[in-house]
């Protein structure tokens, strides 16, 4: 965690002086086009401060409220980063709407692209490196972060053709117009950060990982290992917690039983993911018979007939194979 803040201290400096220069540079221009870069840089600062925040928030160990950490925190901060980059994004098509009936007189437009141009360097290489932190480590928060200087370069790319545009083509109501278009770019970029904050506290499942889960499961399977059902798993922040029902023979006494659930653990933590697993365990019963693969099954009622492959559509279901 010592390192997540540092980097998210590092995006917090940097937004402050960045939104600085933005504002200078319209000012400058009086330009709604650059506007719309250096209302986004005031999103950047407060989203980093709330980051910086539930980064802290989220190292806290558990207790008694909160039995699975805390998280989740970390998708209310995204949350609120998508929800103001969309707030931003509004008022700035509220302003450049009116900006088209009733342009503003616009000035040293080249010595803006180049303080935006500046800008957007940056955050491009910080954008990058905080998604490379934030897959590493891993963190939502810092990708989530990263994904939003990576947008606020590409509008800032688009700030700087289109402010060349406008200084030699000297057509005024370009400025509002392509204020718009990169407003409408900037409010799909808040949609899809509260989507993915959303599912996360909805408990969506991460396909992904369980696809990977229960491919790993299925090649490395054991004999003893019956059927594998009711998976489910959820994520709070960066910690994974998966549980599942486990069927295995009825004739395995407890140290047996809890060898293989250990198995179960080692095998998903060492090859997927580091992850929390509760595995409830389940006997078999004759039923299961024709897809066992257990030899020298002391009760065996019909021989082995089928295997199982197992797929996302069979382990997710609360029921045993046969069911």
């Amino acid at each position: 965690m010592k390192e997540q803040k540092r980097i998210i201290l590092i995006s917090l400096i940097t937004g402050i002086v960045l939104m600085m220069a933005k504002f200078g540079a319209y000012f400058l221009t009086a330009s709604n086009f650059v506007l719309t870069d250096a209302a986004e840089s005031i999103v950047n600062v407060l989203a980093s401060s709330f980051a910086f925040f539930s980064i802290y928030l989220a190292a806290q160990p558990r207790d008694e409220n909160h039995p699975y950490g805390h998280g989740k925190v970390e998708y209310f901060s995204v949350f609120i980063e998508g929800s103001l980059i969309g707030i931003a994004a509004i008022t700035i098509i509220i302003k450049s709407v009116y900006g088209i009936f009733y342009p503003n007189h616009i000035h040293d437009l080249l010595t803006g692209a180049i303080i935006i141009g500046a800008t957007g360097i940056i955050n491009g290489s910080l954008g990058y490196y905080m998604i490379h932190k934030g897959k590493t480590l891993p963190s939502l928060t810092l990708e989530a972060d990263g994904k939003h200087l990576l947008a606020d370069m590409v509008t800032s790319i688009g700030l700087v053709i289109g402010l060349l545009l406008i200084n030699f083509t000297k057509i005024l109501w370009l400025d509002s117009a392509l204020s718009i278009l990169v407003a409408l770019y900037i409010l799909f970029s808040g949609y899809k950060l509260v989507r993915r904050s959303v599912s996360g506290l909805m408990d969506e499942a991460d396909f992904g990982i369980v696809t990977e889960v229960v491919r790993v499961l299925n090649e490395k399977r054991r004999d003893a290992w019956i059927d594998i059902h009711n998976f489910r798993a959820q994520k709070y922040g960066n910690d994974l917690h998966i549980d599942c029902h486990l069927t295995l023979p009825n004739y395995f006494d407890l140290n047996q039983v809890h060898t293989e659930v250990s198995l179960v653990d080692k095998l998903i933590n060492s090859e997927v993911t580091k992850t929390e697993l509760f595995i409830h365990t389940d006997p078999c019963v004759p039923q299961c018979c024709y897809y066992c693969s257990m030899p020298d099954c002391p009760i065996r009622s019909q021989p082995q007939t089928e295997k199982i492959s197992w797929t996302m559509d069979k382990v997710i279901r609360n029921k045993k194979h046969f069911e």
